[in-house]
């Protein structure tokens, strides 16, 4: 557990997570109030106060961006809340797409000797059910990009690698097409006109929708490669 209350914590996770889409300026306060689903009023007041704890750097005009104080604190919140997540559903039987809401208040009570134990039991995880890189304990996170599915070529066989959406709904509907990380998929065919993409997946063919695609990020598998012959060995006639 932080030393800074639970509002504190979700501010920095929030600016963290939503920060990737300008990684070299500052987040713009409308974009916080949107995120935090607060007034601008109250959005600019907590960035004051985050400004006075050394959490963030705010300038008026601009908005907002973490220190590094304020981002160390917003990875050990990422981190307590995705390995509760992956306990939730590994120990618990959860369904994944019940344990965001869960983890979100989980994440400001669990203690740093039991977050320990649970990282031991899982055999000390590198991502969450989501796919979500699990920040290690020193503060590192794995900063791998992977391309949504409307960006991937067609007719190559993929690994899901990510869902971007969180939504219980939405994980649902990734459950019931077959789309989990981890899974094997191909892309048929995109038509963006139809608003239609057709994958082949575990569970067969399916087709959803283009906004639906672009919030899953896979990568192409790789083929293993030959094996080697021992040196000084040839292939027998």
């Amino acid at each position: 557990m932080s030393a800074y209350s639970s509002t504190v914590e979700n501010y920095v996770k929030t600016i963290y997570l939503h920060h990737r889409e300008r990684p070299c300026g500052f987040l713009p306060m409308g974009r916080i109030a949107e995120a935090m689903d607060v007034s601008p009023g109250t959005a600019t007041s907590m960035m004051k106060t985050l400004a006075g704890l050394g959490l963030i750097e705010y300038e008026p005009r601009n908005g907002s961006r973490l220190t590094e104080p304020g981002e160390s604190l917003a990875l050990d919140v990422l981190r307590r809340h995705r390995l509760v997540e992956l306990f939730l559903v590994e120990v618990l039987g959860l369904d994944w797409s019940e344990v965001h809401r869960e983890a979100d208040s989980l994440e400001h009570a669990i203690s740093d000797m039991v977050l320990a134990r649970i990282d031991a039991l899982l055999k000390h995880p590198t991502v969450d059910p989501h796919g979500d890189p699990i920040p290690t304990h020193r503060g590192q996170i794995d900063q791998t990009i992977f391309g949504s599915l409307m960006e991937q070529p067609e007719q190559v066989e993929l690994r899901v690698e990510r869902v971007t959406d969180q939504d219980p709904e939405f994980l649902q509907f990734v459950h019931r097409n077959g789309l989990h990380p981890g899974n094997p998929v191909t892309v048929e065919s995109i038509d963006r006109a139809a608003d239609a993409v057709t994958l082949h997946t575990g569970n067969g063919t399916a087709t959803i929708g283009t906004q639906a695609a672009s919030k899953i990020l896979a990568r192409p598998i790789e083929p293993a490669a030959p094996a080697q012959r021992p040196a000084g060995l040839t292939a027998q006639p």
